[in-house]
């Protein structure tokens, strides 16, 4: 254990800050994102992450909003493991056949009033996977979409700012 705290307090932090003009854009999303959620949701909200099949790039840009540089917490966004507990489905991918039941279980699991957000352009529209023998396209075809982020992948910023909209619209 002694080595390895060793070998942290070496290495130190080894994460790239923010260019100013982007931690400002963060900032005044943030602000208003934060101050959208304690309108609607009283204090956080509560978001299920759903992989419909997407090749992994949205996920990776949802991880980075989570990361200590973007840390959405702090504006109160929590992901939830359970769709019992969430506020909002943040779907990604075009939904492939073997997960149209599951998406829709989900969805059904998830207490009303949900937000269902589309992230990535597979999950708007089916992006380059379109509609084909093992994909229905996007994930309107399977539950109603309040929300869409258009990217491949969408960065953090644009993912924090599809989430104000979702707020916003409802």
């Amino acid at each position: 254990m002694i080595k390895i705290l060793r070998q942290i307090f070496r290495t130190g932090i080894v994460t790239e800050p923010l260019p100013p003009e982007e931690g400002a854009v963060i900032s005044e999303v943030g602000t208003k994102l934060e101050e959208a959620i304690r309108r609607r949701f009283m204090r956080s909200l509560t978001i299920r992450q759903v992989d419909a099949g997407s090749c992994n790039g949205c996920e990776l840009e949802i991880h980075a909003v989570n990361n200590p540089i973007y840390n959405c917490e702090r504006f109160g966004i929590h992901f939830t493991a359970s769709p019992r507990f969430a506020d909002m489905l943040l779907v990604t991918g075009p939904v492939s056949r073997n997960m149209e039941i599951a998406l829709r279980r989900t969805y059904n699991a998830t207490p009303p009033p949900k937000l269902v957000v589309a992230a990535g352009d597979c999950g708007c529209n089916g992006g380059i996977f379109g509609e084909t023998y093992a994909s229905l396209g996007g994930i309107d075809k399977v539950i109603p979409v309040d929300a869409y982020i258009p990217g491949c992948p969408p960065t953090p910023v644009a993912l924090l700012n599809g989430i104000l909209r979702a707020i916003g619209n409802k």
